[in-house]
């Protein structure tokens, strides 16, 4: 159990038997009466965000979450397959549950898959990935009328923002917290 005082932004509790994680937190004592602490919670299966406040006597209950390292297989229609790099068990977890995680997926990447009561809830992703360019529409010298970068689609159908002299066939560091380009990667 998690008393208020030990409340932190990122912290990961049980509300009425579903998991919450706190995305936002302030601590507040008025002039008499006890400490208030005030949690903005997102639910982490259904993403609804609410605010909620607690005095501190407070307490909740540490969220049921297990961590696993899973290998990504193969994705058949909205469904993405992984399998489970020790078990071998394999599981499904829709489209709608991986959110952006999608851009970055490539065939046998590890990947950590957050499981709450056996269920898969979300995919953690490596900081960094290198994918390769596809489609890469040429630049021309002197044309001085844009920004310095163009558009690319990267082999997962990703479109991301690169300098001009990235061409097709060449491999990208892509940062998957924010999806930007990072550095050209040399093979």
């Amino acid at each position: 159990m998690y008393s208020a005082s030990d409340f932190r932004k990122g912290l990961k509790v049980q509300i009425d038997g579903e998991p919450y994680i706190m995305t936002d937190f302030s601590f507040s004592k008025p002039g008499k009466g006890q400490a208030l602490y005030r949690a903005r919670l997102r639910n982490m299966i259904t993403g609804n965000a609410f605010e909620k406040t607690f005095r501190s006597n407070d307490k909740l209950e540490k969220a049921a979450l297990e961590e696993r390292t899973m290998q990504y297989l193969y994705c058949q229609g909205e469904e993405y397959t992984f399998m489970d790099n020790v078990s071998f068990e394999q599981l499904e977890i829709s489209k709608a549950q991986l959110g952006d995680a999608i851009n970055f997926l490539t065939d046998n990447m590890d990947v950590e898959v957050l499981q709450y009561n056996g269920r898969p809830i979300g995919v953690t992703l490596p900081n960094f990935v290198n994918l390769k360019v596809t489609q890469s529409d040429p630049w021309v010298k002197g044309d001085t009328s844009g920004s310095d970068s163009k558009p690319v689609t990267l082999e997962t159908g990703y479109v991301v923002q690169v300098p001009p002299f990235i061409e097709e066939g060449d491999k990208l560091q892509i940062d998957t917290r924010t999806g930007v380009y990072v550095t050209r990667v040399k093979e």
